[in-house]
Order: C-alpha cells, then sequence, then structure tokens
C-alpha cells in the first residue's frame, strides 16, 4: 500500500494541515484578518472552480481545488474555535453521527434494497432531524434558479409527492409547451404578455427538469456541457475570423455561419 493510501499518512497529513492553519491564522496579517463573512464568497468561488475541474475531467485540478475547499472548511473551524462555537473535532464527530443516523440501512435495522429507498429515507430522516414544518424548507433560498427545482423536485419525490411514468411527465411538457406557445407565438406580430409568459416559461422549464430528473439526466449538467460547446465553437469563429484577417463585427450572420458550421464538423468528428 503507498504512502497515499495508508491511513497513518492521511492523519498526518491532516495533522500538518492543522499546524499550518494554527501557523497562519497567528502570524499572517492576511489569514488573521478573515473572518466567516469573509471567507463566505471565497468558498462559493473555490466551489465553482472544482465544479469546472470536474467537468473537465482534469483529476490534478480537481486535487487542487479539493485542497483549497479543505482549506477553507479548516479555516472555519478555527474560527468557529476561537469563538468557542466548535472546532474541526465537533465538526467531524457530529458530521459521522449524522451519517450514521442517516443510514439505517447500514448501522441499524431498516432495509433499503435500492437506491430509490436509501434516499427517501435519507429526506425523512432529515425531516424529523431539522423539525422542519414543509419538506421543502430544507432547501436553500439562494441556490440557483435550476439546481433548486432540481432539489424542489427530488425532496417531493422523497415523500412521495411524483409523477409514476415518464411518459406521464413528458405529457406534462408538452402541455406546457403549448401553454407557452399561446402566450407567445412566434408567428404572431402582436405584442405578448411578458408577465404571462414569463410564467409560462417558468412553467415550462421546470417541467423540462422533471424530465430530466426522470430520465436520470442532471440538467445542470446538460446545459453547462451545452454552455461549454458553444464558447468552444464561438471561439473557434472569432479565431478563424481574425486569421483570415476578418473583423467579426463587420461580419454578416451568413458569413459567421460559414466558420460556425466548421466549428460543428470539428466538435463532432
Amino acid at each position: 500500500m503507498s504512502d497515499l493510501s495508508s491511513r497513518k499518512s492521511q492523519l498526518a497529513a491532516f495533522d500538518r494541515l492543522l499546524t499550518i492553519m494554527d501557523e497562519l491564522r497567528e502570524q499572517c496579517p492576511w489569514d488573521r484578518k478573515q473572518t466567516l463573512e469573509s471567507l463566505r464568497h471565497l468558498t462559493i468561488e473555490e466551489t465553482f472552480e472544482l465544479s469546472d475541474a470536474i467537468l473537465e475531467n482534469n483529476l490534478e485540478e480537481i486535487k487542487k481545488e479539493l485542497g483549497d475547499i479543505l482549506l477553507h472548511i479548516v479555516f472555519y473551524a478555527k474560527i468557529g474555535a476561537e469563538k468557542e462555537a466548535f472546532d474541526i473535532g465537533s465538526v467531524i464527530d457530529s458530521l459521522c453521527e449524522k451519517l450514521i443516523r442517516r443510514h439505517p440501512h447500514i448501522y441499524g435495522d431498516t432495509e433499503a434494497k435500492d437506491e430509490e429507498t436509501v434516499k427517501q429515507n435519507w429526506e425523512k430522516i432529515k425531516l424529523k432531524e431539522k423539525g422542519n414544518v414543509s419538506v421543502l424548507g430544507g432547501v436553500p433560498k439562494s441556490l440557483p434558479a435550476l439546481i433548486k427545482a432540481m432539489r424542489i423536485q427530488e425532496k417531493a419525490r422523497g415523500v412521495g409527492f411524483d409523477w409514476e411514468e415518464k411518459h406521464q411527465v413528458w405529457e406534462k411538457v408538452e402541455e406546457e409547451m403549448k401553454e407557452f406557445k399561446e402566450e407567445f407565438n412566434a408567428s404572431h406580430e402582436s405584442e405578448i404578455n411578458k408577465e404571462k409568459a414569463t410564467g409560462e416559461f417558468g412553467d415550462l422549464l421546470f417541467s423540462l427538469i422533471n424530465y430530466a430528473r426522470f430520465i436520470d439526466i442532471n440538467p445542470e449538467e446538460a446545459l453547462e456541457r451545452t454552455n461549454l460547446k458553444f464558447i468552444k465553437r464561438f471561439q473557434y469563429l472569432e479565431n478563424a475570423a481574425r486569421a483570415a484577417g476578418r473583423n467579426i463585427e463587420d461580419m454578416t450572420l451568413a458569413e459567421m455561419d460559414v466558420y460556425w458550421e466548421e466549428a460543428k464538423k470539428i466538435s463532432e468528428s
């Protein structure tokens, strides 16, 4: 077994990190100045950087970004210890206790033969623990809307509120598409009711997210892959135009589309 996989070396590395955190907090002007609030936006940024590395399947970058997030966890725990509220030990112990409570099929006498049952048990136990009046009470308010829609649907499913068959979900998508089209028909020149059209478009998106979830597609990941694909193709367009001595702002849509089609062929080959 290599040093990287041995429990002894892992514990030693963690102990080294805690020692360095103590030293930085005491001796570094920047680290000494940080608060829970000042670290918050940096933590969010690090989380998105980890997400980028995962999407790119860059294992070396994933390792680095995990290290950055671990640093933040240790940093928060250090500040918590200074406030005499919690430390890294109590954070870890609390996590271990929660994992044991929420896996009664491993540490208790509950049966769970499939993933869906495990998820339903998790949500039910979580609801009791938090004492939420609503099943949806645990969904963070500041989540991006697309991810929030996913979590709302997952939590509702956790207590049995969900469609039974995927064709029912697709029928709902078609229904919402019809209602949206009635509010915004592209073939009509009449002014639309933007408020109603916005509401219907939201319903359509929600139903599409629901269908994606039903067929085991992560809509956030799917949309981000499309974002990255568009960026790559558009940057090819920009570079190709520049290489031809053209200014993209002065090109017609038809001229730009030539390079766009080239980019599509390259990405699909």
